[in-house]
């Protein structure tokens, strides 16, 4: 097989490697940057669609494609890149997600109709689904387990704070620029990150040569596809203009995941296995994974919400719900490396435990708001949520994927990749579909618009309050994986 040398990898700790060390370094520091842009680019839509959707002359249900289109992408894309990383060096993955980014954002931002943004949201998401489990895998590969928590905490600022700032970043943008702005923006920093990477980033995985069961890729695409679909509908559902129900995309997703369950479980058997599944016989890895989607789920729907309680019922202008968001957004950034150092020392449970009580109470909290509720308050509810979501994401991260054998890592990193997709989808979909079910229910009751959206509110944030609750004891089962050699090393076979 053909393939470019990777570099032998050896410990950071290795005072005999600084070169090595800070190869190592350039390369986490240049995945996390570029990481950090392609999904803050993912939430910019929420606040910016009314103003797209003016300017383009269409329909909410039309314009809602910006957003879905891209989850539908990200969710076919994403669990094909265990097999991408496995197949391929790291120089050439990360120089494709980047070229596939930017052009992307190009054709996003020079779009003179919705065909063509919508064309550019797409090749944008199939950029931004091969970066994380890039920086994933690598960070695995690199990084001696003793450290992990230190540079998962990195990787929890960009997972968690890059989504929550994508509003805020929009309402800046908004309120002194067009929307084509929203990509102009961003555009440099990709090209920035594409140039610095083709001169600097170096080979440091190994790759083999495997082949792609294609039958696997078509079961995954469309029962991930459907998934999301059917999730993204469920709102469109409860006002009464989805295309069709809800529940015909959901129920074949779910039917077309049974099958490609199996498909992996056979093919797995000779190491042929798209996604493997052996990622799960780790208990660690997959008490992690659960508490990983409640957390997204919790995540997403609150970044859906707030902002439209905000400006629906507080009467709030889109910049002024961005900057609500803004100090939530910056504690979990400050959070993670603190976090990180946290877990290093004491394990995930002392993390666990307290993050996902706080989620718990926030959320209690939130099912109580009023249609006159003072903003403050909303203010604090918010921070606490970022607090407890910056407790949780790190602890999961490192000891769910540091539980599996390296021969794993690309698997384990494409896995949560798609449940953090699912995850995020069902979120904004379950919370959108109750808010709006019990608000029409309690308009058509006769209540003022404000309180029955407030209503509708507080039954999202109830089902939000449910779901942390449930997910308290689990937080007690996650344990920190039992340390490797203490050498970081390639994942190969």
């Amino acid at each position: 097989m053909t393939r470019t040398a990777s570099i032998p990898i050896q410990s950071p700790s290795d005072p005999t490697g600084a070169a090595l060390a800070k190869r190592n370094n350039l390369v986490i520091s240049l995945l996390l940057g570029s990481a950090f842009v392609v999904i803050l680019n993912e939430t910019i839509m929420n606040v910016a669609l009314p103003r797209i959707m003016e300017d383009l002359g269409i329909a909410p249900s039309v314009g809602q494609w910006l957003t879905t289109a891209f989850l539908l992408t990200m969710a076919i894309v994403i669990p094909i890149t265990g097999f991408i990383l496995e197949r391929f060096d790291t120089r050439p993955v990360f120089l494709t997600a980047m070229a596939l980014f930017s052009v992307g954002t190009v054709t996003a931002a020079l779009a003179p109709g919705f065909a063509l943004l919508l064309v550019g949201r797409v090749v944008q998401a199939c950029g931004t689904a091969i970066m994380m489990p890039l920086l994933m895998t690598t960070v695995l590969t690199l990084v001696a387990s003793s450290d992990r928590g230190r540079i998962m905490g990195r990787i929890s600022i960009v997972m968690s704070v890059a989504p929550a700032l994508g509003p805020t970043f929009s309402g800046l943008i908004l309120n002194v620029l067009p929307w084509p702005w929203l990509f102009w923006v961003v555009l440099p920093i990709a090209l920035a990150a594409l140039i610095v990477g083709a001169v600097l980033m170096p080979n440091v995985t190994e790759s083999r040569k495997i082949p792609i069961d294609v039958l696997s890729v078509i079961l995954s695409a469309f029962a991930f596809g459907g998934l999301i679909y059917g999730l993204s509908s469920l709102g469109e559902a409860a006002e009464g203009n989805a295309l069709i129900p809800a529940w015909v995309p959901l129920v074949g997703g779910l039917v077309l995941l049974a099958l490609f369950i199996l498909r992996q479980l056979h093919l797995q058997k000779s190491d042929r296995a798209l996604l493997d599944l052996r990622t799960f016989t780790s208990r660690n890895f997959t008490f992690s994974i659960i508490l990983l989607s409640v957390s997204m789920v919790a995540l997403f729907g609150t970044i859906i919400i707030i902002p439209l309680y905000a400006q629906n019922v507080l009467g709030l202008l889109p910049l002024e719900t961005g900057l609500l968001l803004l100090p939530g957004g910056l504690v979990m950034g400050l959070l993670g490396p603190i976090v990180g150092r946290l877990y290093d020392r004491f394990g995930p449970t002392v993390l666990l435990v307290p993050g996902t009580i706080v989620l718990s109470l926030v959320f209690w909290g939130l099912s109580m708001v009023q249609a006159d509720s003072p903003v403050f308050v909303i203010l604090i509810a918010h921070v606490s949520l970022s607090v407890g979501l910056a407790l949780l994401f790190t602890p999961v991260f490192t000891a769910g994927l540091g539980s599996l054998k390296p021969h794993l890592y690309s698997h384990g990193s494409a896995i949560v990749g798609t449940l953090q997709q699912v995850a995020g989808a069902a979120g904004t979909a379950i919370f959108i579909a109750l808010m709006t079910v019990v608000g029409v229910s309690l308009a058509a009751g006769g209540a003022p618009e404000g309180e029955a959206t407030a209503g509708g509110i507080r039954a999202a944030f109830t089902f939000g309050a449910i779901l942390a609750t449930a997910a308290i004891p689990l937080a007690f089962f996650v344990r920190r994986p039992e340390e490797t050699s203490g050498e970081p090393q390639a994942a190969h076979h």
